[in-house]
Protein backbone atom coordinates (compact mmCIF):
# COMPACT_ATOMS: atom_id res chain seq x y z
CA UNK A 1 0.00 0.00 0.00
CA UNK A 2 1.25 3.57 -1.01
CA UNK A 3 2.26 6.01 2.13
CA UNK A 4 1.13 9.64 1.50
CA UNK A 5 5.24 10.28 2.06
CA UNK A 6 6.20 7.69 -1.62
CA UNK A 7 2.65 9.76 -3.44
CA UNK A 8 4.57 13.19 -2.04
CA UNK A 9 7.73 11.93 -3.80
CA UNK A 10 6.44 10.73 -7.24
CA UNK A 11 4.58 14.14 -7.50
CA UNK A 12 7.46 16.28 -6.87
CA UNK A 13 9.47 13.87 -8.85
CA UNK A 14 6.95 14.75 -11.77
CA UNK A 15 6.70 18.29 -11.10
CA UNK A 16 10.28 18.65 -11.63
CA UNK A 17 11.10 16.20 -14.34
CA UNK A 18 7.96 18.65 -16.17
CA UNK A 19 9.44 21.86 -14.51
CA UNK A 20 12.84 20.64 -16.83
CA UNK A 21 11.77 19.45 -19.64
CA UNK A 22 9.60 22.88 -19.74
CA UNK A 23 12.95 24.86 -19.44
CA UNK A 24 15.12 22.90 -22.09
CA UNK A 25 12.02 23.02 -24.48
CA UNK A 26 12.33 27.30 -23.73
CA UNK A 27 15.94 26.82 -25.37
CA UNK A 28 14.82 24.91 -28.50
CA UNK A 29 11.81 27.60 -28.51
CA UNK A 30 14.58 30.42 -28.75
CA UNK A 31 16.97 28.54 -31.36
CA UNK A 32 14.71 27.73 -33.63
CA UNK A 33 12.46 31.20 -33.37
CA UNK A 34 16.27 32.25 -33.67
CA UNK A 35 16.83 30.69 -36.60
CA UNK A 36 13.64 31.26 -38.76
CA UNK A 37 13.67 35.37 -37.75
CA UNK A 38 17.01 35.14 -38.95
CA UNK A 39 16.76 33.66 -42.63
CA UNK A 40 13.48 34.90 -42.91
CA UNK A 41 15.21 38.92 -42.59
CA UNK A 42 18.29 37.87 -44.62
CA UNK A 43 15.77 36.62 -47.21
CA UNK A 44 13.86 39.48 -46.88
CA UNK A 45 16.88 42.18 -47.19
CA UNK A 46 18.26 40.45 -50.04
CA UNK A 47 15.14 40.78 -52.27
CA UNK A 48 15.08 44.26 -50.98
CA UNK A 49 18.52 44.83 -52.10
CA UNK A 50 17.75 43.28 -55.32
CA UNK A 51 14.94 45.87 -55.91
CA UNK A 52 17.23 49.15 -55.07
CA UNK A 53 19.80 47.34 -57.76
CA UNK A 54 17.07 46.89 -60.25
CA UNK A 55 16.24 50.94 -60.23
CA UNK A 56 20.08 51.66 -59.97
CA UNK A 57 20.23 49.20 -63.40
CA UNK A 58 22.07 46.03 -62.89
CA UNK A 59 23.85 46.97 -66.26
CA UNK A 60 24.41 49.91 -65.56
CA UNK A 61 27.58 52.54 -64.97
CA UNK A 62 27.15 55.86 -63.35
CA UNK A 63 29.73 58.57 -63.48
CA UNK A 64 29.20 61.05 -61.43
CA UNK A 65 30.93 65.05 -60.74
CA UNK A 66 32.75 65.31 -57.20
CA UNK A 67 31.52 68.12 -55.34
CA UNK A 68 34.86 69.96 -54.16
CA UNK A 69 35.22 73.62 -52.49
CA UNK A 70 34.70 76.54 -54.77
CA UNK A 71 38.20 77.89 -54.53
CA UNK A 72 39.34 73.93 -54.88
CA UNK A 73 36.79 73.95 -57.99
CA UNK A 74 38.62 77.17 -59.61
CA UNK A 75 42.25 75.03 -59.53
CA UNK A 76 40.46 72.04 -60.83
CA UNK A 77 39.30 74.04 -64.06
CA UNK A 78 42.41 75.02 -65.29
CA UNK A 79 43.16 71.89 -66.01
CA UNK A 80 39.57 70.01 -66.60
CA UNK A 81 36.10 71.27 -67.69
CA UNK A 82 34.14 68.76 -65.19
CA UNK A 83 31.53 66.62 -66.53
CA UNK A 84 29.69 67.77 -69.68
CA UNK A 85 28.07 67.00 -72.73
CA UNK A 86 31.52 66.70 -74.78
CA UNK A 87 32.21 63.54 -72.43
CA UNK A 88 28.44 61.83 -73.10
CA UNK A 89 29.74 61.82 -76.68
CA UNK A 90 32.64 60.98 -76.75
CA UNK A 91 31.36 57.95 -74.63
CA UNK A 92 28.71 57.09 -77.26
CA UNK A 93 31.40 57.06 -80.05
CA UNK A 94 33.72 55.14 -77.87
CA UNK A 95 31.54 52.15 -76.47
CA UNK A 96 31.26 49.01 -78.68
CA UNK A 97 28.47 47.75 -78.87
CA UNK A 98 26.86 50.73 -78.62
CA UNK A 99 24.71 51.62 -75.14
CA UNK A 100 22.36 54.15 -73.78
CA UNK A 101 23.27 57.12 -72.35
CA UNK A 102 22.02 59.63 -70.27
CA UNK A 103 23.20 62.78 -69.05
CA UNK A 104 21.31 64.68 -65.65
CA UNK A 105 22.00 68.16 -64.23
CA UNK A 106 20.25 69.29 -61.27
CA UNK A 107 18.93 73.17 -61.60
CA UNK A 108 19.16 75.57 -58.98
CA UNK A 109 15.56 76.46 -58.39
CA UNK A 110 14.21 79.08 -56.16
CA UNK A 111 10.53 78.98 -56.90
CA UNK A 112 8.84 75.64 -58.57
CA UNK A 113 5.14 76.71 -58.47
CA UNK A 114 1.57 76.81 -60.67
CA UNK A 115 -1.18 78.93 -60.66
CA UNK A 116 -2.10 77.53 -57.54
CA UNK A 117 0.38 75.87 -55.05
CA UNK A 118 3.91 75.64 -54.24
CA UNK A 119 6.80 72.68 -53.92
CA UNK A 120 9.90 72.11 -52.77
CA UNK A 121 10.48 69.10 -55.30
CA UNK A 122 14.11 68.94 -57.37
CA UNK A 123 13.93 70.14 -60.90
CA UNK A 124 16.21 67.91 -63.43
CA UNK A 125 17.60 67.77 -66.34
CA UNK A 126 18.04 64.84 -68.31
CA UNK A 127 18.02 62.84 -71.88
CA UNK A 128 14.84 61.33 -73.49
CA UNK A 129 16.78 57.87 -72.66
CA UNK A 130 16.60 58.45 -68.53
CA UNK A 131 13.21 56.63 -68.59
CA UNK A 132 14.56 53.72 -70.09
CA UNK A 133 17.57 53.03 -68.10
CA UNK A 134 16.03 54.28 -65.06
CA UNK A 135 13.34 51.80 -65.19
CA UNK A 136 10.50 55.08 -64.71
CA UNK A 137 6.74 53.98 -65.34
CA UNK A 138 4.31 57.03 -67.10
CA UNK A 139 0.73 57.35 -65.22
CA UNK A 140 -0.40 59.98 -67.91
CA UNK A 141 0.97 61.12 -71.14
CA UNK A 142 4.67 60.95 -72.17
CA UNK A 143 8.22 61.65 -71.62
CA UNK A 144 9.93 64.12 -73.96
CA UNK A 145 11.66 63.48 -77.35
CA UNK A 146 15.15 64.09 -78.80
CA UNK A 147 13.30 66.60 -81.05
CA UNK A 148 12.39 68.31 -77.53
CA UNK A 149 15.68 68.37 -76.64
CA UNK A 150 16.82 69.84 -79.80
CA UNK A 151 14.74 72.61 -79.63
CA UNK A 152 14.86 73.19 -76.12
CA UNK A 153 11.64 72.77 -75.57
CA UNK A 154 9.84 74.05 -72.28
CA UNK A 155 8.22 70.98 -71.30
CA UNK A 156 8.01 68.78 -68.52
CA UNK A 157 7.12 65.16 -66.71
CA UNK A 158 5.91 65.67 -63.07
CA UNK A 159 7.02 62.41 -60.24
CA UNK A 160 3.48 61.56 -58.72
CA UNK A 161 4.67 63.68 -55.57
CA UNK A 162 5.57 66.98 -56.94
CA UNK A 163 2.21 66.61 -59.48
CA UNK A 164 -0.10 66.33 -56.27
CA UNK A 165 2.06 69.04 -54.28
CA UNK A 166 1.29 71.38 -57.71
CA UNK A 167 -1.89 70.14 -58.78
CA UNK A 168 -3.71 67.82 -56.34
CA UNK A 169 -5.64 64.83 -58.38
CA UNK A 170 -7.20 64.52 -61.84
CA UNK A 171 -5.58 65.52 -64.92
CA UNK A 172 -2.79 68.15 -65.30
CA UNK A 173 -1.50 67.54 -69.12
CA UNK A 174 -1.20 70.91 -70.79
CA UNK A 175 -1.34 73.11 -67.73
CA UNK A 176 2.04 74.81 -66.76
CA UNK A 177 4.46 75.17 -63.72
CA UNK A 178 6.81 78.31 -63.44
CA UNK A 179 10.40 76.93 -62.72
CA UNK A 180 12.67 80.15 -60.98
CA UNK A 181 11.70 82.72 -64.19
CA UNK A 182 10.82 79.84 -67.16
CA UNK A 183 7.40 78.12 -67.33
CA UNK A 184 7.33 74.96 -68.24
CA UNK A 185 4.02 72.91 -70.08
CA UNK A 186 3.14 69.35 -68.16
CA UNK A 187 3.62 66.46 -70.19
CA UNK A 188 3.46 63.64 -68.63
CA UNK A 189 3.46 62.16 -64.88
CA UNK A 190 5.51 59.07 -63.67
CA UNK A 191 3.94 56.32 -61.83
CA UNK A 192 4.95 55.80 -57.80
CA UNK A 193 7.73 54.48 -57.46
CA UNK A 194 7.69 52.79 -54.56
CA UNK A 195 11.02 53.69 -53.40
CA UNK A 196 11.55 53.97 -49.25
CA UNK A 197 15.53 54.12 -48.47
CA UNK A 198 17.67 57.21 -49.00
CA UNK A 199 21.08 55.29 -49.53
CA UNK A 200 22.62 51.66 -50.00
CA UNK A 201 25.89 50.63 -49.61
CA UNK A 202 26.81 54.63 -49.30
CA UNK A 203 25.46 55.58 -52.08
CA UNK A 204 22.56 57.77 -52.08
CA UNK A 205 19.55 56.91 -53.70
CA UNK A 206 16.86 59.72 -55.01
CA UNK A 207 13.22 59.74 -55.22
CA UNK A 208 11.48 60.03 -58.27
CA UNK A 209 8.12 60.78 -56.95
CA UNK A 210 9.20 64.45 -55.68
CA UNK A 211 11.25 65.35 -59.27
CA UNK A 212 10.49 67.38 -62.25
CA UNK A 213 12.42 66.36 -65.36
CA UNK A 214 13.22 68.95 -68.20
CA UNK A 215 15.18 68.37 -71.36
CA UNK A 216 18.76 68.06 -70.39
CA UNK A 217 19.56 71.20 -73.05
CA UNK A 218 16.23 72.84 -71.71
CA UNK A 219 18.30 72.98 -68.18
CA UNK A 220 21.69 74.05 -69.56
CA UNK A 221 20.76 76.98 -72.05
CA UNK A 222 17.84 78.16 -70.37
CA UNK A 223 18.28 77.80 -66.50
CA UNK A 224 21.91 79.79 -65.11
CA UNK A 225 24.76 78.38 -63.53
CA UNK A 226 27.85 79.15 -61.69
CA UNK A 227 30.42 79.07 -64.63
CA UNK A 228 33.02 77.06 -62.80
CA UNK A 229 30.27 74.40 -62.09
CA UNK A 230 30.08 70.94 -63.74
CA UNK A 231 27.53 70.95 -66.84
CA UNK A 232 26.29 67.91 -66.08
CA UNK A 233 26.11 66.32 -62.42
CA UNK A 234 25.64 62.77 -63.73
CA UNK A 235 25.99 60.49 -67.03
CA UNK A 236 24.42 57.13 -66.57
CA UNK A 237 25.24 54.50 -69.02
CA UNK A 238 23.46 50.99 -69.47
CA UNK A 239 25.62 48.74 -71.49
CA UNK A 240 24.73 46.49 -74.39
CA UNK A 241 23.41 42.80 -73.13
CA UNK A 242 26.25 41.78 -75.15
CA UNK A 243 28.79 43.89 -73.53
CA UNK A 244 31.39 42.77 -70.78
CA UNK A 245 30.34 44.83 -67.78
CA UNK A 246 33.73 45.16 -66.13
CA UNK A 247 35.63 46.20 -69.51
CA UNK A 248 32.95 48.68 -70.09
CA UNK A 249 33.51 49.27 -66.78
CA UNK A 250 37.30 49.40 -67.43
CA UNK A 251 37.12 51.18 -71.04
CA UNK A 252 34.33 54.58 -69.18
CA UNK A 253 37.23 54.88 -66.87
CA UNK A 254 39.98 54.99 -68.87
CA UNK A 255 38.29 57.39 -71.41
CA UNK A 256 37.08 59.72 -68.61
CA UNK A 257 40.44 59.97 -67.23
CA UNK A 258 42.27 61.24 -70.54
CA UNK A 259 39.09 63.62 -71.22
CA UNK A 260 39.10 64.94 -67.71
CA UNK A 261 43.26 64.80 -68.01
CA UNK A 262 43.67 62.80 -65.61
CA UNK A 263 42.28 65.11 -62.73
CA UNK A 264 40.14 63.20 -59.92
CA UNK A 265 37.05 65.23 -60.44
CA UNK A 266 34.44 62.35 -61.24
CA UNK A 267 33.44 58.65 -59.44
CA UNK A 268 32.37 56.11 -61.12
CA UNK A 269 29.73 53.76 -59.81
CA UNK A 270 29.08 49.84 -60.98
CA UNK A 271 25.68 48.42 -59.56
CA UNK A 272 26.49 45.37 -60.15
CA UNK A 273 29.75 45.57 -57.54
CA UNK A 274 27.27 47.53 -55.17
CA UNK A 275 24.98 44.01 -55.24
CA UNK A 276 28.22 41.98 -54.53
CA UNK A 277 29.11 43.96 -51.51
CA UNK A 278 25.77 43.98 -50.07
CA UNK A 279 25.83 39.99 -51.02
CA UNK A 280 28.90 39.82 -49.13
CA UNK A 281 28.13 42.21 -46.44
CA UNK A 282 24.73 40.06 -45.88
CA UNK A 283 26.39 36.44 -45.83
CA UNK A 284 28.76 38.33 -42.85
CA UNK A 285 25.36 38.92 -41.02
CA UNK A 286 23.74 35.06 -41.76
CA UNK A 287 26.87 33.50 -40.39
CA UNK A 288 26.90 35.88 -37.15
CA UNK A 289 23.55 35.06 -36.58
CA UNK A 290 23.87 31.71 -37.74
CA UNK A 291 26.25 31.34 -34.80
CA UNK A 292 24.06 33.12 -32.08
CA UNK A 293 20.95 30.34 -33.04
CA UNK A 294 23.52 27.21 -33.67
CA UNK A 295 24.70 28.59 -29.66
CA UNK A 296 20.69 28.63 -28.35
CA UNK A 297 19.90 25.02 -29.93
CA UNK A 298 23.53 23.67 -28.87
CA UNK A 299 22.48 24.87 -25.13
CA UNK A 300 19.14 23.20 -25.94
CA UNK A 301 20.20 20.29 -26.85
CA UNK A 302 22.63 19.95 -23.64
CA UNK A 303 19.67 20.95 -21.71
CA UNK A 304 18.09 17.97 -23.56
CA UNK A 305 20.95 15.44 -22.46
CA UNK A 306 20.58 16.82 -18.89
CA UNK A 307 17.11 16.27 -18.45
CA UNK A 308 16.67 12.45 -19.78
CA UNK A 309 19.95 11.50 -17.73
CA UNK A 310 17.99 12.98 -14.67
CA UNK A 311 14.69 10.99 -15.99
CA UNK A 312 17.26 7.75 -16.21
CA UNK A 313 17.86 8.61 -12.71
CA UNK A 314 14.31 9.15 -11.38
CA UNK A 315 12.69 6.37 -13.23
CA UNK A 316 15.24 3.38 -12.45
CA UNK A 317 12.61 1.23 -11.01
CA UNK A 318 11.06 1.46 -13.71
CA UNK A 319 13.63 0.98 -16.35
CA UNK A 320 14.41 -2.37 -13.90
CA UNK A 321 10.59 -3.56 -14.09
CA UNK A 322 9.94 -2.92 -17.68
CA UNK A 323 13.35 -4.78 -18.11
CA UNK A 324 12.06 -7.54 -15.94
CA UNK A 325 8.75 -8.13 -18.08
CA UNK A 326 10.61 -8.62 -21.29
CA UNK A 327 11.88 -5.24 -22.61
CA UNK A 328 15.14 -5.71 -24.73
CA UNK A 329 17.76 -3.26 -24.13
CA UNK A 330 16.48 -1.82 -27.75
CA UNK A 331 13.07 -1.06 -26.34
CA UNK A 332 14.57 0.84 -23.80
CA UNK A 333 16.42 2.99 -26.72
CA UNK A 334 13.67 3.55 -28.42
CA UNK A 335 11.66 4.95 -25.50
CA UNK A 336 14.24 7.55 -24.14
CA UNK A 337 14.99 8.82 -27.66
CA UNK A 338 11.25 9.24 -28.38
CA UNK A 339 10.86 11.42 -25.53
CA UNK A 340 14.02 13.61 -26.22
CA UNK A 341 13.18 13.95 -30.14
CA UNK A 342 9.52 14.66 -28.90
CA UNK A 343 10.65 17.47 -26.68
CA UNK A 344 12.85 19.08 -29.51
CA UNK A 345 10.04 18.72 -32.11
CA UNK A 346 7.88 20.84 -29.75
CA UNK A 347 9.99 23.41 -29.48
CA UNK A 348 10.60 23.46 -33.04
CA UNK A 349 6.94 23.89 -33.83
CA UNK A 350 6.67 26.82 -30.72
CA UNK A 351 9.63 27.88 -32.30
CA UNK A 352 8.89 28.51 -35.68
CA UNK A 353 5.57 30.24 -34.68
CA UNK A 354 7.74 32.67 -32.52
CA UNK A 355 10.05 33.40 -35.35
CA UNK A 356 7.12 33.93 -37.32
CA UNK A 357 5.91 36.29 -34.79
CA UNK A 358 9.54 38.25 -34.40
CA UNK A 359 10.13 38.38 -38.39
CA UNK A 360 6.84 40.09 -38.81
CA UNK A 361 7.28 42.69 -35.89
CA UNK A 362 10.55 43.76 -37.26
CA UNK A 363 8.91 44.60 -40.45
CA UNK A 364 6.31 46.12 -38.73
CA UNK A 365 8.36 48.81 -36.57
CA UNK A 366 11.73 48.89 -38.64
CA UNK A 367 10.16 48.97 -42.12
CA UNK A 368 12.34 46.02 -42.89
CA UNK A 369 11.03 43.35 -45.55
CA UNK A 370 10.89 39.95 -44.18
CA UNK A 371 10.08 36.66 -46.16
CA UNK A 372 9.01 33.58 -44.46
CA UNK A 373 10.70 30.91 -46.61
CA UNK A 374 9.92 26.79 -46.88
CA UNK A 375 13.29 26.07 -46.84
CA UNK A 376 13.59 27.84 -42.96
CA UNK A 377 10.67 26.08 -41.99
CA UNK A 378 12.59 22.74 -43.08
CA UNK A 379 15.72 24.16 -42.00
CA UNK A 380 14.09 25.16 -38.26
CA UNK A 381 12.57 21.53 -38.27
CA UNK A 382 15.53 19.33 -39.16
CA UNK A 383 17.71 21.29 -37.01
CA UNK A 384 15.28 20.81 -33.87
CA UNK A 385 15.33 16.73 -34.78
CA UNK A 386 18.77 16.53 -35.07
CA UNK A 387 19.74 18.09 -31.89
CA UNK A 388 17.09 16.18 -30.05
CA UNK A 389 18.24 12.98 -31.88
CA UNK A 390 22.01 13.60 -31.13
CA UNK A 391 21.49 15.32 -27.39
CA UNK A 392 19.36 11.69 -26.94
CA UNK A 393 21.29 8.67 -27.89
CA UNK A 394 23.79 9.14 -25.08
CA UNK A 395 21.16 9.22 -22.40
CA UNK A 396 19.36 6.49 -24.29
CA UNK A 397 22.43 4.12 -23.94
CA UNK A 398 22.60 4.33 -20.51
CA UNK A 399 19.42 3.22 -19.55
CA UNK A 400 19.37 0.73 -22.05
CA UNK A 401 22.68 -0.78 -20.57
CA UNK A 402 21.24 -0.66 -16.57
CA UNK A 403 21.32 -4.02 -14.80
CA UNK A 404 17.49 -4.92 -14.31
CA UNK A 405 18.37 -5.95 -10.84
CA UNK A 406 20.13 -3.18 -10.03
CA UNK A 407 17.48 -1.22 -10.80
CA UNK A 408 14.75 -2.88 -8.88
CA UNK A 409 17.09 -2.57 -5.88
CA UNK A 410 17.34 0.98 -6.28
CA UNK A 411 15.42 3.59 -4.25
Amino acid sequence: MLSVESVTVAVSDLTRHKLRSFLTMLGMIFGVGAVVAMLSIGAGAEKESLRIIEGFGIRNIIIQAKEFKPEELRQIRTESLGLTLRDVEALTAVLKPRPLISAKRVVKTFQVASETARADSRVLGVSSTYPAIQNLKLLQGSFFFPADEQSNSQVCVLGIAAKQKLFGFGNVLGRQIKVNDQWLTVIGVLADANIEKSEFEGVKIQNPNNEIYIPITTAIKKFEGDDIENELNEVIIQTHPQADLREQASTVNNLMSAMHRYVDDFSIIVPEKLLEQNQRTQSIFNIVMGAIASISLLVGGIGIMNIMLASVLERTNEIGLRRALGARKLDIRVQFMTEAIAISLLGGIIGVALGYGISRLVAAYSGWSTIITLASIVLSFGVSSAVGLIFGIYPAVQASNLDPIECLRYE
